[in-house]
């Protein structure tokens, strides 16, 4: 199996594409996760530099902000279809709102399940807070129900949300982790969903279980004859990055982090 690494463009934006491009590459990444601007020259632009660069993209929504649920509707739509358009990988899919029924929520998984019948783009959606798929046992339920339902797994958010690392969420995890599309190596804790920096010990527990977690997708895929996982490095900057009070410094390195969080899972499984 190949296991395929992509470094977020979250925390580079004040970085032109150009370079960032060029450092992701150096790093050693096979390619980019990414929202898409729906101006078309931006968006042709960076498609380019990501060509000429030799990467790839995985697409990235995150703009699910509308409370009235017929124009949210409308616009994740819309802008899966302009993600589509650009032949990404896959597409990351922040899909939902907490506060939307299930039948609502249901609904926008049923326009991203055609947009893939449709376009081939995989889309997998993140379970992430504030979205549809915001705690492990309100995915179970999803799961349960819709057995075509496919999702990035950021389960840091999970172990924030349950204030615990879901010791007590076990059939929850086992039946998340047979429906992974997609992996967000991100490591969280009880009170947050990003450690401060997973190379200190005071944080062995929190990273053992999520490779715990990690271990058991990639058994998933590997039992299944998958040839392609893909995983972003997505530690992130401010507010998840801890700063220094007043001088508004952070503590750790985002880039070194997800460096090493690249090179942790790429020995672990790419032997």
């Amino acid at each position: 199996m190949n296991i395929q690494f992509y470094y977020p463009r979250w925390g580079s934006e004040n970085i032109s594409w150009d370079t960032f491009c060029q450092n992701v590459k150096e790093a050693g990444y096979d390619g980019v996760e990414a929202p898409l601007p729906e101006d078309t020259k931006e968006r042709e632009l960076i498609l380019r530099v990501l060509e000429d660069s030799g990467l790839q993209l995985i697409g990235q929504y995150y703009q699910s902000f509308e409370k009235d649920f017929e124009e949210h509707k409308a616009n994740y739509t819309r802008l899966l279809y302009l993600l589509a358009s650009a032949q990404p990988v896959k597409i990351n899919a922040q899909t939902g709102k907490d506060y939307f029924s299930f039948d609502q929520n249901a609904e926008l998984f049923a326009i991203a399940d055609a947009i893939t019948r449709e376009t081939g783009i995989a889309i997998g959606h993140e379970t992430h807070r504030n979205k549809a798929l915001f705690a492990a046992h309100i995915a179970y339920n999803f799961l349960k129900k819709l057995p075509e339902l496919k999702i990035t797994a950021d389960f840091s958010h999970w172990c924030n949300v349950a204030e615990s690392l879901l010791e007590d969420q076990e059939e929850a995890m086992a039946a998340a982790c047979e429906k992974v599309e997609h992996i967000h190596s991100r490591v969280g804790h009880t009170q947050g969903a990003q450690v401060i920096d997973p190379r200190l010990p005071a944080f062995k527990n929190e990273l053992e279980a999520h490779i715990k977690w990690w271990d058991a997708i990639v058994k998933v895929y590997e039992d299944q004859k998958r040839e392609v996982l893909t995983i972003t490095t997505e530690f992130g900057p401010a507010p998840y990055m801890v700063h220094l009070p007043f001088t508004n410094m952070p503590v750790a390195s985002q880039w070194d982090i997800n460096l090493y969080m690249k090179h942790l899972l790429k020995e672990r499984y790419c032997k």
